[in-house]
């Protein structure tokens, strides 16, 4: 009887997020692209350099690490990671998509100065219903969420670490690096991973995207309003007329 009901936890589990977000699709990209799409942005070095967070799960089924170029200062990106959440920042990806399985998430257009003091042991809602937790941070460099999906009343089958590490790179810009492990804790994970993963990998390269041009676009204005104020008060005037 627990065994049917597992297999039905997973079986709908699966079908809804296909279902639900093109996941078919996603799923087909994943299978025979599969080490192109754990790796999307990311270089050799960093694929294969240690991260936070890579302690937290001794033996992962699955590594993703997937990265993008910023050009902005880690001031810019942080303040996005930050606010990441439903219910806070969102997740600065296909909102649309999300919010068919009810997950009621918004993305911020602006940084909210009351979501940027986060710490360990906090929440990081995915859905009202699911949240991560902070399990380590360095404010302003890396953030490390961990946990796992229930299915419906059936705890979650595998542990889950999801990494935000910002790198300082010689040109002033910022890779963004974005790394996750799953490690399965049921025989049958891997049929609810696997479609998951495959998931994951189309929302967080609009993610990483959203969080780019977020952080340029603030970028950008902070020099445009410093480049105004180095100009002498009768430039000033002269340009506002």
């Amino acid at each position: 009887m627990e065994h049917r009901r597992v297999a039905r936890a997973v079986r709908l589990a699966v079908i809804g997020g296909i279902g639900s977000i093109g996941g078919m699709a996603a799923t087909f990209i994943f299978l025979f692209a599969r080490r192109g799409a754990l790796r999307w942005g990311a270089t050799n070095q960093e694929a294969g350099e240690s991260l936070p967070g890579d302690d937290l799960i001794a033996h992962a089924n699955i590594t993703a690490t997937r990265a993008i170029t910023i050009c902005a200062t880690a001031n810019h990106v942080w303040p996005w990671i930050a606010q990441l959440g439903q219910g806070r920042g969102g997740l600065y990806s296909y909102d649309a998509l999300e919010n068919i399985i009810g997950c009621d998430i918004h993305s911020a257009h602006r940084i909210v100065p009351e979501w940027q003091n986060i710490g360990v042991g906090d929440e990081v809602r995915l859905h009202p219903n699911v949240a991560l937790l902070v399990a380590a941070l360095e404010p302003g460099r890396w953030l490390v969420i961990r946990g796992g999906v229930p299915v419906g009343d059936t705890p979650p089958p595998f542990d889950f670490t999801w990494a935000f590490v910002l790198h300082d790179q010689p040109d002033e810009t910022i890779r963004l690096l974005v790394r996750e492990h799953y490690a399965y804790t049921q025989w049958w994970a891997p049929f609810l991973i696997e479609p998951i993963a495959a998931i994951s990998f189309v929302m967080s390269q609009k993610m990483l995207r959203g969080i780019r041009d977020r952080a340029e676009r603030a970028a950008a204005r902070e020099a445009i309003l410093a480049t105004l104020a180095m100009r002498p008060p009768d430039s000033r005037s002269r340009m506002q007329s």
